[in-house]
């Protein structure tokens, strides 16, 4: 895997072999990019399921201010870790392993990173199919348009399987769906003053 475009262009990333993390392809970045590169520029940043960190060192790449990335599989943790040293942007990022069906997705000590303003959300597909009002992962996302965690106007971007059907919470509101082959990516809108998840206990960086 590889940088597109921006500061970093060309630097190679290393990725973790096989389907674990299921990188997103140069073909994929590119277009996102194109289409919405804009709202990347000086953004706050989260990658959520980053895996080994190719869509939000893309996006620091191309101009975003900072990113976070939360991800709990050791390797592709692991492999994050060294592509951000190779990079030399560890100022600018933090690396959070943390349980997103548990997370508060405000990691203690980087307030300076929140709240985000585009969050890249790429969970595993087996979860997609179970994203139903009341299950763990449509409450993850509930906390994740909490005022303290994301801006009035934030923009998530959530990747699914092909011709996938799921339920979202209506805090975060549908404005496209970009098909690529085998995938969807699917934008929306933060409506701001709708958020009413509980907060749960604050996760300490490891």
């Amino acid at each position: 895997m590889r940088i597109i475009a921006g500061r970093f262009r060309r630097r190679k990333l290393d990725s973790n072999p096989g389907l674990t993390t299921r990188p997103i392809t140069d073909r994929v970045k590119e277009s996102l990019f194109q289409l919405f590169g804009d709202e990347v520029k000086d953004r706050r940043v989260a990658d959520v399921f980053a895996g080994t960190g190719t869509i939000g060192l893309e996006a620091l790449s191309r101009g975003a201010s900072s990113v976070v990335f939360i991800e709990q599989d050791r390797r592709a943790l692991d492999l994050l870790r060294k592509n951000i040293d190779r990079l030399g942007v560890a100022d600018e990022t933090f690396c959070w392993s943390a349980d997103v069906f548990r997370t508060s997705f405000r990691p203690k000590g980087v307030d300076r990173f929140l709240p985000y303003e585009v969050i890249f959300f790429d969970p595993p597909y087996r979860l997609v199919e179970r994203l139903q009002e009341g299950k763990p992962l449509f409450r993850s996302l509930q906390r994740l348009a909490r005022p303290q965690v994301t801006s009035d106007d934030a923009l998530l971007f959530f990747r699914t399987p092909l011709r996938s059907r799921f339920e979202m919470p209506d805090v975060w509101q549908h404005q496209q769906t970009l098909d690529f082959s085998n995938m969807e990516i699917h934008t929306y809108r933060k409506v701001a003053g709708t958020s009413d998840a509980s907060e749960d206990e604050e996760q300490s960086p490891d």
